[in-house]
Parts: C-alpha cells; sequence; structure tokens
C-alpha cells in the first residue's frame, strides 16, 4: 500500500512538471478549459461550468463510464473524491458515505434521477428493495459534496446525486450490446431514438440478471444463537450472500417544441436479502419492486422579456415486496425469543422465522420556477412548489407475535397470520405534505467575483417548518484560478420508520422528531494552468446535529428514536486530471477527513478516514483501448463499544480493455478486483457481541466480456 502512496506523490509532481513546461505556452481560452464535460446543472439549476459552479461539484460523463467498463452506477461513483460506498447488512444495498457522515439506511444523499428525488418514505433512502442501477441510458452522473437544501429540500445533506438520462439529441445512433461473465451475469440492452415532425424521441431497455458474488459468511445471528444450551444447530453460515438479480430499467423521453415528457421504469425481480434482513443467512430468501416515475416539463422563454418560465409535474410509484415467504431465521431456530437469562422463550420454528412486510408508496410533485436575467448584474430565481407522498398500503403476515383475531401468542408450528390493516401491523399508512418557496440571487459583484445566494423555506404536515440559506463567493482570481468561499445549511426529514415504527420487539418510532440538521463551511479551488492539467482542492467544515439515533428505554428491551447526537468533522480533497498526451490520460484524488462524534467524544464510525482513486486511460494503436483503476480504502473506525480488531484496509484494481473492431461494432474485457482482495466493509454492532463478527466480505474477481453493435 505504501507504493500507492508513492505513485500519487509522483503522478502529482509530474502534473506540476507539466504545469511547468506549458504554462508559457497557455492561452486564454475557456472553451478549452470548460469544454461540454464539464459542465454541471445541479448547482444553481442552470447550467454551467464547473469551475464556476458554486458548488463543490463533479461529473461523470457516459464516456467515461463506457471506458470504466462500468455495469452499475455503484462502479462509477468510487471514482468521486470524498464518496465511499460501504454496504448494508439487507441486501447489499449501498450506503453513499460523504465525508465521514453516516448512518442506518443512508437517509442523508439525496438521489435524483432528472432531477426529481426518489426518496422512498419508509427508511428514506431509494428503497430497501434497491437492486441497483444500470449505466447504458444515462447521460451524465452529477455530484455535489456538501449540503444542498437551498435548492432540493429534504435529504439534500451529505451530498446529492443526479443521474441524467439521455435525451433524443443525444442518441446520434441506434445501439445494442449484450454483457456476460462471473457469478452468471448476463445484461441485454437497447437505446434507440429518431425525429419526425418536430417530435423527438428516445427509448431505452436493459435487462439485467445475476447471482451477484462468490463471497462468503462465516458466522451469521443465527450461529450466535446456535451456541445456546440445547439448541439444535440451524446456521445456514457458512454460506454464500445473497446478491441475485433480476432487474428491467425501461427509459423513455419525448419532447415537442417546448415540452419534454420522461417516464421509467424499475422492475426488480428476485432480489436476494444479502446477509439476511435480521443477519441470519437465508438463501431463498427474494424480495421484488416495482418503481414507475414520470414527469412532465414546459419551458418558456418568451412569456416574459428576458426570464425563463419552467412549469413541472411528476409521480413516482414505488413498492417493497415480497415473493413467497421471508425468512427472517432459517428453520429448526429458536428465533430471538430469549428471556432474561438468555435462553429461548419458544420451541424451533419448523419453517423459521417468517415475516412478510410489504409497503407501497405513491409521491406526485408540481413545481414552478423563473429565471429573470434582466436587471443589471444579477441572475434571479424563484420558484414555489407542493409535494404529497403516502404509504397508501402495507401488508404483513408472519409466524410470530400476536394473532389479532384470537388475541394468543402466534406460537411455532402455527400457521401464518395475515396482520395487515390491524393494530398489530409492523407500521401504520399514512401521508406527508410539503409546500415549499424558494428564491436565488447570482450577483456579478465585479468582473471577476460572484455572488450566489439562495434561501428556500419548506413547510412540511407533520413536523413543520424549516428554513434553509446558502452563500457562494466565487472569485475568478485569474484566468487559471478560481476561488469559491461557500456556506450551506441543510435538513434531513425523519423516515417513516423513525416516526410511525410500531410492534416492533426492538424499536419504536417517535412522531415528535425534529429534522436532522447540518451547517457546512467549505473552501475551494480549481486550478487550470494550461488546456492539459486541471488541479481542484477543497477544504470543508461540517456541524452535524439532532442526529436521529434509538435511545434505549428505561425499564424495557425497546429502543426509541430521538433527536440525540451531534458531529463534527473537517477535511480537504484533491483531484488531478492530466492530460500526458493525446493518448494518454491520469487522473487521481485523494480524500481525507476527521469526524468526531461529539455525544461520545469519539471517531465518527464506518466512514474511511483517508480514500485515493487512481485512474489511467490509454488509446493504443489498432483503436485498442485500456482503462486501468486503483481504489484505496483506509482508517475506518468502528463505533466505541465495538471490540473487534481495526478494520482491515483494502486496494481494489480493475482493469477495461476496449476494441473498436468496425464503424458498429465494438468488443470489450473487463476485471474487477484484478487481484481477488479480501476486501470487507463493516458489519453492525450488536448486543451482546456482532452477529457477523467478521464483518461483510465484498466480491472476488470477476470477469466480463461486452460487445455492442450500433447503427
Amino acid at each position: 500500500m505504501t507504493k500507492l502512496y508513492v505513485v500519487f506523490v509522483l503522478f502529482v509532481l509530474a502534473c506540476n512538471t507539466a504545469f511547468a513546461e506549458n504554462s508559457l505556452n497557455s492561452g486564454v481560452d475557456f472553451a478549452g478549459f470548460y469544454g461540454d464535460e464539464d459542465y454541471v446543472s445541479i448547482a444553481t439549476g442552470t447550467t454551467q461550468p464547473i469551475a464556476k459552479a458554486p458548488a463543490v461539484a463533479s461529473v461523470i460523463t457516459a464516456s467515461q463510464i463506457r471506458a470504466m467498463g462500468a455495469r452499475d452506477i455503484d462502479q462509477v461513483l468510487e471514482s468521486v473524491p470524498g464518496l465511499h460506498i460501504s454496504r448494508d447488512v439487507i441486501g447489499y444495498n449501498p450506503q453513499y458515505l460523504f465525508r465521514g457522515i453516516s448512518s442506518d439506511f443512508n437517509p442523508q444523499v439525496l438521489m435524483l434521477i432528472n432531477g426529481i428525488p426518489i426518496t422512498n418514505l419508509f427508511q428514506g433512502d431509494r428503497n430497501v428493495v434497491w437492486g441497483g442501477m444500470p449505466v447504458e441510458a444515462i447521460s451524465r452522473i452529477e455530484v455535489i459534496r456538501g449540503p444542498g437544501s437551498a435548492l432540493y429540500g429534504a435529504d439534500a445533506f451529505a451530498g446529492v446525486i443526479n443521474i441524467v438520462t439521455k435525451s433524443p439529441d443525444e442518441v446520434k445512433r441506434n445501439s445494442a450490446g449484450v454483457r456476460v461473465g462471473s457469478f452468471d451475469t448476463t445484461d441485454v440492452w437497447f437505446t434507440g431514438a429518431g425525429e419526425k415532425g418536430g417530435l423527438g424521441y428516445m427509448g431505452s431497455i436493459e435487462f439485467t440478471k445475476s447471482d451477484g458474488s462468490d463471497a462468503v459468511i462465516d458466522m451469521d445471528a443465527q450461529s450466535l444463537l446456535d451456541l445456546i444450551p440445547g439448541n439444535t444447530p440451524a446456521s445456514n453460515a457458512p454460506g454464500s450472500i445473497n446478491l441475485s438479480s433480476e432487474n428491467v430499467e425501461l427509459r423513455l423521453e419525448a419532447t415537442y417544441k417546448k415540452l419534454r415528457l420522461r417516464a421509467g421504469s424499475q422492475i426488480r425481480n428476485n432480489i436476494g436479502d444479502g446477509a439476511g434482513a435480521a443477519q441470519a443467512l437465508n438463501p431463498g430468501n427474494k424480495f421484488s419492486s416495482q418503481r414507475f416515475n414520470i414527469d412532465l416539463t414546459y419551458t418558456d422563454e418568451e412569456i416574459f422579456d428576458n426570464t425563463l418560465v419552467e412549469f413541472q409535474t411528476s409521480y413516482f410509484d414505488t413498492s417493497q415486496e415480497v415473493e413467497g415467504n421471508f425468512i427472517l431465521y432459517p428453520a429448526g431456530s429458536t428465533g430471538p425469543f430469549l428471556d432474561l437469562s438468555g435462553l429461548p422463550i419458544f420451541p424451533p420454528f419448523p419453517d423459521g422465522v417468517i415475516g412478510n412486510p410489504e409497503i407501497f408508496e405513491r409521491h406526485t410533485r408540481v413545481g414552478v420556477r423563473m429565471e429573470h436575467s434582466g436587471i443589471e448584474k444579477h441572475r434571479i430565481s424563484a420558484g414555489a412548489g407542493y409535494y404529497d407522498g403516502e404509504i397508501d398500503k402495507i401488508t404483513e403476515s408472519k409466524n410470530f407475535g400476536f394473532n389479532p383475531e384470537t388475541m394468543q401468542i402466534i406460537l411455532p408450528g402455527d400457521p401464518l397470520v395475515d396482520v395487515s390493516d390491524t393494530p398489530f401491523v409492523f407500521l401504520t399508512e399514512d401521508s406527508r405534505n410539503n409546500s415549499y418557496v424558494f428564491l436565488q440571487d447570482v450577483w456579478l459583484l465585479a468582473n471577476d467575483w460572484e455572488l450566489t445566494a439562495g434561501l428556500r423555506h419548506d413547510n412540511y404536515s407533520d413536523f413543520g417548518a424549516t428554513t434553509n440559506p446558502r452563500l457562494a463567493l466565487v472569485w475568478s482570481t485569474s484566468y487559471k484560478l478560481t476561488t469559491k468561499f461557500l456556506y450551506g445549511e441543510a435538513f434531513r426529514a425523519p423516515s417513516f420508520a423513525q416516526t410511525r415504527a410500531i410492534n416492533n420487539p426492538l424499536i419504536l418510532g417517535n412522531i415528535n422528531l425534529k429534522p436532522e440538521e447540518i451547517k457546512s463551511y467549505e473552501l475551494a479551488f480549481d486550478y487550470r494552468p494550461n488546456y492539459e492539467l486541471t488541479l481542484m482542492t477543497n477544504f470543508f467544515y461540517y456541524d452535524w446535529s439532532d442526529i436521529i439515533q434509538f435511545i434505549p428505554d428505561t425499564n424495557n428491551s425497546t429502543r426509541t428514536a430521538q433527536n440525540s447526537g451531534e458531529q463534527t468533522g473537517y477535511g480537504m480533497e484533491f483531484e488531478a486530471i492530466w492530460q500526458a498526451t493525446d493518448n494518454f490520460t491520469l487522473t487521481g484524488n485523494v480524500a481525507v477527513q476527521n469526524s468526531t462524534d461529539e455525544t461520545l467524544d469519539v471517531p465518527a464510525a464506518k466512514s474511511p478516514e483517508k480514500q485515493l482513486y487512481l485512474r489511467a486511460d490509454w488509446i493504443l494503436p489498432k483503436d485498442w483501448r485500456v482503462n486501468l483503476r486503483a481504489n484505496w480504502v483506509m482508517d475506518r473506525n468502528r463505533l466505541s463499544e465495538d471490540m473487534r480488531s481495526d478494520i482491515d484496509d483494502y486496494v481494489l484494481f480493475d482493469l477495461s480493455l476496449r476494441k473498436v473492431m468496425s464503424n458498429s461494432f465494438e468488443f470489450a474485457l473487463t476485471v474487477n478486483n484484478l487481484f481477488d482482495e479480501d476486501a470487507r466493509e463493516p458489519s453492525p454492532n450488536s448486543n451482546p457481541m456482532p452477529f457477523i463478527p467478521n464483518d461483510l466480505p465484498l466480491s472476488g474477481r470477476a470477469l466480463l466480456g461486452e460487445i455492442r453493435y450500433s447503427f
């Protein structure tokens, strides 16, 4: 690993050498500095050069995604400075950890598709049944590190990820492809577009199937229950992680004059539950999810002089469903039901402990935005909108707890009992609505100074109002250097699981929760001494307060959600892009952060304190292209009460080899985890000891072959 530090230092020195050799020949050509691939839209709502954007932002384009050989957005997002992707136990769902900010289900990160949130009410995440997201329909991925509530409202907290899909204009040729490889992986896709009579249209469909991983869990929660005297071993560990998936991704877009209609569908079937919802392996467990979205946007610059008017409405329907029976603890288990002496209360459950929770949500949004540039040196944006979200259906059947008809305890061997629409269901059906207004002014103070000031006020039906400002002073220090001073505040809305959870033997919701809040300060530098070299550095500090945690109840075995926690953090991120020759590009970034749990006065857990990412792209003779990546994750802390040894660092290498065979055919070979590294993400701590003591192993070496055809 020391070698990678040396490689990175040599890389930076090489960049500086390139600057020394080329800076005298550099002219003032901003088109060269800020090409099409360096534009971002999520910083202000208006497309602008990323160097001048009032935020610390990154953009990964479709061509870069293709060069990586990526099949899922997670493989792409690992390249963003200061962003690490950890894994949850349930489904191995990605947890996008920005700058040391981490919690269960990762609700502090807002994900958008074409600028519209896909947050679920239940856990505040993308969906418990996520299943990944393929990349063939993606035009670019925009990422803001730091708060963005002044623009996007709730949950734009630690960071914002915007997935921008391809428009009809971008798809110059129809294309189709297939990818096969390790773990019985098969991907098939088609993308097409056209124009007729002023109507532009684009359609994309992707089918992905995989067994997911060869990683093995050595011990699980059932392994510990098996140690209780008198219990018969029932654990499926050692056993493989349950990461099967069968996904269909559909994207449609149509444009006509001033109208744009977009629709999408994410069908998730046969989704494995990872290491188990109860941290107990059950290879037969399968989830499914049906997610549909549609949005209509009308944009007009002629209604008022010097004013752009945009109306948008959207609808998002999402579900969390169970295929068959969902087994929390395997057949023969006595379950987690223990008396005060730690002995089982019930005899073994012959079919296992079964719980089948299903949730169905609907989200509707409508908004208007106006941008006026008629006042000298000002570009003023204002808008308002309304959101209505509802968990309109909850179903649950199980073979434990109380039977609502007999009011008797359900005993092992009893049939499943449907507790839907009874007081014994795990969550109450409910809704949340929000109305908001925002105002933003981009003020050109002088030729080289620009101040962006924004304010957004949200009024929620269940926890009240919140107002969040942002300030960004962008100084064009020279035509090579841009300096940014940034301040922002953000909030994270409590999830329904935190406010409305009932009938859970471990955790209870609290309807009186306040939103989490964060204040962030940043200083950023964007230095582009010549066409070949870009150097970006930023320093940050944040204060995260009113953290929602489940606190033990007095004289009870339950824990109730409370606003009880504070975390501070500071650090820096450095990124360099060097076009060494016409055919060779080096990209690298390093991130360092130090975060503290102020309540306990200990280092914050889970997030890496140091990260290093390197990527090299070669264009070789005869249209061969090589992409080599290294991702080094270091210095992750455990919770203060977790007595396990330190989490091991790891470095993963990925290699992609691509050959343009003709004007129509292209072949690629990708190897992920090239050296078969035993990389692991931290598993949760539990009482009296971690249920999965050896952490969560990531996949070993995987080989994928791809061929695509354009016509």
